[in-house]
């Protein structure tokens, strides 16, 4: 059986994906990660759904990017926006997909795997250049040039599936493919108890996205 690296963070486009790879008959190790963001209730989120998807192995890797600041989702001094903004917006961590695709990357060379899953979408999403069709190539390209599996013909591969689907689609396809979006947090700011603000633009697009979906939306809000 294939091996792929899933990317798992805890929320909706991340189960989904997972969900995919399992569908495409890959045997998925998946990897979740508490860099220093606001909350860790997300990461209880994406343990239960690697037990829910029987995953090969799921870890948890610990860096700290609050170390460097930056953005409202690691620096409890700037305030998660609750109005939609212009341009990028403050939630943006900075450099954090690379570093979890290079970390992931070096999990997959290790397990001899050539495939890493990433659950990033370029449409309903907050204007992140890290989400990006361009930032995936880009990134793909650099995984064969600066591995020794990529130097000597054993090629990466990173699949975004969702890069280009609404966010009503996404949540349409992992319904079919039995997602429990129940499981799945998405807000930026929720309370200990996994309960969304409802408020911030994570919070915003996933209710549209259930909304136009046309199916009822789980999410528990305080």
């Amino acid at each position: 059986m294939t091996i792929g690296v899933v990317l798992l963070s805890g929320g909706i486009d991340s189960a989904t994906t997972l969900a995919i790879a399992n569908d495409r008959g890959f045997e998925c190790y998946a990897l979740s990660f508490f860099y220093g963001q606001r909350h860790a209730i997300e990461l209880e989120a994406a343990r239960k759904i690697a037990v829910s998807a029987s995953v090969k192995e799921h870890r948890v890797v610990s860096i700290d990017l609050s170390e460097f600041g930056g953005s409202a989702l690691t620096d409890a001094a700037i305030k998660v926006p609750e109005a939609p903004t212009t341009g990028i917006p403050v939630t943006y961590v900075p450099a954090r997909n690379t570093v979890f695709l290079s970390l992931g990357l070096a999990w997959a060379e290790v397990l001899g795997a050539h495939d890493l899953f990433i659950g990033v979408n370029a449409v309903d999403y907050s204007g992140y250049p890290d989400c990006r069709i361009e930032f995936i190539q880009g990134f793909e390209k650099l995984a064969n040039l600066a591995t020794q599996a990529g130097v000597e013909g054993r090629e990466f591969t990173v699949h975004a599936p969702l890069i280009e689907l609404p966010k009503a689609d996404i949540i349409t396809k992992g319904l079919q493919l039995g997602v429990d979006y129940g499981d799945t947090v998405s807000c930026y700011q929720p309370n200990r108890d996994g309960e969304a603000c409802g408020r911030c633009d994570s919070c915003r697009i996933r209710r549209e996205g259930f909304q136009s979906a046309g199916v009822a939306d789980p999410t528990r809000y305080y």
